[in-house]
């Protein structure tokens, strides 16, 4: 097992090198960027979708899509324009959850927390399906392997960032980058055809499905819920953009100087290509229906005429960053649980550090959570947009909110300018998630509008858990440990050298009282086991205990609570002799120790010492 994980994880890393496992800014863009450029792949697609949805529109909807793009990508300015500003002032890392800590208090921290949180596992889910559908809409193959090729994905990205995060950004930058350069290649070609040139026709509804025909003849207005359900669609192209200011400690020195323009490259490469996509398909109007290629693929089918090598090039490199754009969450999920975690509102495993320095429980968390969302909604990326937005505005806006409270609080040089800012973005992004939750509440926003509060709450009680904690095992000046008798009890199955090993470090311990405590089923094995105590001279009192129906657990504390009952000030030390075999051999034997101990482990005033015996498996074969 430790040579599959050395294979597949590599050799440890030492904490003093975690210097040399941070990232450069080229690296740091398809490591933290790839969710938000990734989302040009779908964001224009899913307002077509919502727009189109209503059989009767046609093509009324596609003169909606720019002034929709145009809006998003206000908000998009808006956005980058205020993390980074909470870049350079949290350069710690932890994007809305830590301003909102700050600056709010606990509970909006929290709900920044729960937004982000649930933001990142939605982002592999619907990565992942984005992925797999680019590629489906490539090769055709049947949807009964959406599922498999999904997990299968999730199951390389596990491993791939369990490796460590230089290693999995140097596996991913490539794929990003040509993808990048291939989205802008179609766009400017498109837009030299479509402008310039004037060679090329709006798609044929009659290349694709009936469903996509039919879509195509209807003639009904856009009703203001569409849109605002088309615009809930396509703010989705903003998820990810937290992702800079959160990871900002993974960057090389300078890190908020790195981090900052990391994040005004990722603005540009995503305005500029989720804009461009839009006008194009404004122009080139790509019907399709469920079953029909992604708006991308038919958009470069046509405009590269045909199947050709560019059109593939355009396909794999959609689907390796749409998979691969789920690195950005690998990346921030574990590092915002681990500092929630330190907080003390989630389990401490989540701030522990694996053999290569990366927060393993929070990557492995993550994998299993959004493997079982894509198999509940089957992979489909539609069903599981509307779930992902409301999170993604919810941080924003939280975050915005806490940048406003900052700039009041420490009035900086130009501070109200900066304050103006970030309190547009705070509003709008306020709105945003208000329209998201209304105009998608039936459509499935409200899973995640019912799930952030009850995170709150669970974060709550388990932060109020580590106080009572902290609260009941602080030490006050002075405090000395008060003075117990000692009771030893030793476990007794048959005689042998275990067991009388047992009893020999029991009686080192120097107990004010020791007793050997055997359960026993029948009045033969009683007398077997009292015979074999005076055979071998044992020099402590035998104990047994009669249990007809072969019950171990129960006698044992039974006997333990009449001890306590009688020296209420003992400390009770049960010794258990235990067997310990290889490990392969192991199941062979009886695993009662491991009940007792697990139920003696809450018994107040007691202690339990397990005592081995190391032996080969096919020498101790008949060892209890």
């Amino acid at each position: 097992m430790s040579l599959l994980k050395r294979v597949l994880i590599g050799n440890p890393i030492s904490t003093a090198d975690e210097g040399h496992q941070r990232i450069p800014k080229k690296v740091a863009l398809p490591v933290f960027a790839s969710d938000a450029i990734s989302s040009t792949a779908y964001a224009t697609d899913e307002i077509l979708v919502v727009l189109l949805g209503q059989a009767a529109i046609g093509y009324a909807a596609f003169t909606k899509l720019i002034p929709i793009a145009v809006i998003v990508a206000i908000l998009l300015v808006i956005v980058i324009t205020s993390y980074r500003q909470t870049i350079f002032a949290y350069p710690s890392g932890g994007g809305s959850y830590i301003v909102s800590k700050e600056n709010l208090g606990s509970i909006p921290s929290l709900v920044a927390g729960s937004s982000l949180l649930v933001d990142y596992i939605l982002t592999v889910a619907v990565s992942v399906a984005g992925g797999t559908l680019a590629i489906r809409s490539a090769f055709g193959f049947d949807n009964k392997w959406t599922v498999p090729i999904c997990l299968a994905c999730v199951l390389v990205m596990t491993i791939a960032n369990l490796r460590g995060l230089k290693e999995s950004g140097a596996v991913f930058a490539p794929p990003t980058y040509i993808y990048v350069i291939s989205l802008l290649a179609l766009i400017v070609v498109g837009l030299v055809r479509i402008f310039i040139l004037k060679n090329i026709s709006e798609i044929d509804p009659a290349k694709v499905s009936e469903e996509a025909k039919k879509l195509s003849q209807g003639a009904k207005g856009v009703t203001l819920i569409l849109l605002l359900r088309a615009f809930s669609s396509g703010a989705v192209a903003l998820s990810g953009v937290e992702a800079v200011s959160n990871g900002v400690p993974a960057f090389k020195k300078p890190e908020s100087k790195n981090a900052a323009t990391t994040l005004i490259w990722m603005g540009a490469i995503l305005g500029s290509c989720f804009l461009g996509l839009s006008v194009i398909a404004a122009r080139l109007k790509p019907f399709r229906g469920e079953s029909d290629a992604t708006g991308i693929a038919l958009m470069a089918e046509q405009i590269y005429n045909g199947k050709g090598v560019l059109f593939w090039i355009m396909q794999i490199s959609t689907f390796a960053i749409l998979i691969l754009a789920a690195n950005t969450a690998y990346a921030d999920f574990p590092r915002l649980s681990s500092i929630i975690a330190k907080d003390g509102y989630l389990p401490r495993q989540f701030s522990n550090r694996g053999d290569r320095l990366v927060y393993s429980n929070g990557v492995i968390f993550l994998a299993v959570i959004a493997s079982g969302l894509i198999v509940i909604f089957k992979g489909n990326i539609s069903a599981l947009i509307p779930l992902y937005a409301f999170g993604v505005f919810t941080g924003f806006t939280l975050s915005q909110a806490g940048m406003v409270v900052h700039h009041v609080r420490l009035k900086e040089p130009r501070w109200r300018i900066s304050l103006a800012v970030n309190a547009v973005g705070a509003v709008t992004t306020f709105v945003i998630a208000l329209i998201v939750v209304v105009s998608k509440f039936t459509e499935g926003a409200w899973i995640p509008a019912a799930l952030i509060p009850i995170m709150v709450v669970f974060f709550r009680g388990i932060g109020n858990h580590y106080d009572r904690v902290r609260e009941k095992l602080r030490a006050e000046p002075g405090y000395r440990a008060q003075r117990h008798t000692h009771y030893a009890v030793v476990l007794v199955g048959k005689l042998n050298k275990g067991v009388l090993n047992a009893i020999q470090y029991a009686i080192s311990l120097a107990p004010e009282r020791i007793i050997a405590v055997c359960v026993v089923t029948t009045p033969e094995e009683e007398r077997d086991i009292q015979d074999q105590w005076v055979t071998f001279d044992v020099p402590i009192e035998l104990h047994t205990i009669s249990s007809p129906y072969r019950e171990l657990t129960q006698p044992v504390l039974k006997y333990l609570d009449e001890i306590d009952a009688e020296r209420a000030d003992d400390i009770i030390t049960v010794v258990i002799p235990e067997s310990v075999t290889k490990v392969s051999s192991q199941w062979l034997h009886n695993q009662s120790a491991f009940a007792l101990k697990a139920r003696l482990l809450y018994r107040p005033h007691t202690v339990v010492v397990s005592v081995p015996i190391h032996v080969d498996a096919e020498d101790d074969i008949d060892l209890v």
